[in-house]
């Protein structure tokens, strides 16, 4: 237990320092005003698609690669990227921001409960739409040669590294901590993958269906029964990282209680109110859409790219594209 909150604690220091769980750095993805997080990612895979293939091939790790359930991956990828755009949180950076005193983090957390729970009762209603599930299929499981995996390993390291720099150029800001808050992802991400680590890749999106639960006692189903153990580590793994939002924002002195940033003000203005129930809503989304499509950014596109799984980078470019789209639409002027 001790290490799985030390490793989110980690996880939410390195978000923090390069500001990367905020609400205007992640929806001003959406309007591409912000690439922090999409840099951050692609270098991220870069470098933790070899750092984490080579450890399993050492057998130091196994893979974890998520099923392509298309209907799922389709569908719950739309509404997190819309869900995503609005609230301007992941379900991994709700914690962390809420530890920085973000109450919009908190409505979009409660959303995010009920989503969570309405899945969960959904759920044996919904498998006419999720389908169907093509299996587990990676990289590693389609390319038996081990010399032509790695061939093709190497080349989209180098273009996922070569993608995230040049992002940076064009954006034309100075500051290099996504860089680091990149490597630090990507080598945090395999130490949880090891033997020694967790044995499991980093995730958010399950410990919301089971902490709604455990306090309702509701949905105590087969589904509940099945990502328990997940959900259970995931609630700790975000419980530390919780932890290193509130403690550092408290040694910097930036610790405020806030509900409106100034993105929201300069596209929806400054009522309270209207934020707490489009975060609300906006939670509600993101959280049914990661259960549709079995995960989110960090258990998903990031932990699933870096296993080089084709249902993860199916789920990334979905979501992205509803990102783009939604906020387009949804922050005008």
């Amino acid at each position: 237990m001790i290490t799985i909150i030390i490793f989110g604690f980690l996880f939410g220091l390195i978000m923090q320092y390069a500001s990367l769980n905020r609400y205007d750095v992640i929806s001003g993805m959406a309007t591409l005003e912000n690439l922090a997080v999409a840099k951050t990612i692609a270098l991220v895979l870069g470098v933790g698609l070899l750092l984490l293939n080579f450890e399993i091939s050492l057998g130091w790790a196994s893979y974890h690669v998520k099923p392509l359930v298309a209907g799922g991956i389709v569908f719950g990828g739309i509404l997190f990227g819309v869900g995503m755009t609005i609230l301007g949180y992941c379900p991994g950076t709700l914690a962390i921001s809420l530890g920085e005193g973000s109450l919009d983090a908190l409505f979009g957390i409660l959303g995010g409960l009920l989503g969570g729970l309405l899945y969960t009762v959904l759920l044996p209603y919904l498998s006419g739409i999720l389908g169907p599930d093509f299996g587990t299929i990676s990289l590693n499981s389609s390319i038996l040669n081990n010399y032509i995996f790695w061939g093709i390993a190497i080349i989209l390291s180098v273009l996922f590294i070569t993608l995230s720099f040049w992002m940076h150029k064009i954006e034309k800001v100075k500051d290099n901590k996504w860089m680091w808050a990149g490597i630090g992802i990507a080598i945090l991400n395999t130490l949880v993958f090891s033997q020694l680590g967790s044995n499991r890749p980093i995730g958010a999106s399950t410990s919301f269906p089971y902490v709604i639960d455990r306090i309702t006692g509701l949905t105590h189903n087969d589904y509940y029964q099945a990502i328990a153990p997940h959900g259970k580590w995931e609630l700790i793994f975000l419980t530390g990282a919780f932890l290193a939002g509130l403690t550092g924002s408290l040694i910097r002195k930036t610790f405020r209680f806030n509900m409106v940033y100034e993105r929201w003000t300069k596209y929806k203005g400054s009522n309270k109110v209207k934020r707490a129930v489009w975060a609300f809503v906006a939670g509600f989304l993101l959280l049914f859409g990661a259960r549709m499509a079995g995960g989110c950014t960090s258990g998903h596109v990031i932990s699933g790219g870096m296993q080089l799984a084709l249902s993860s980078y199916v789920f990334a470019i979905v979501v992205f594209a509803s990102l783009l789209i939604t906020g387009k639409l949804f922050y005008r002027k």
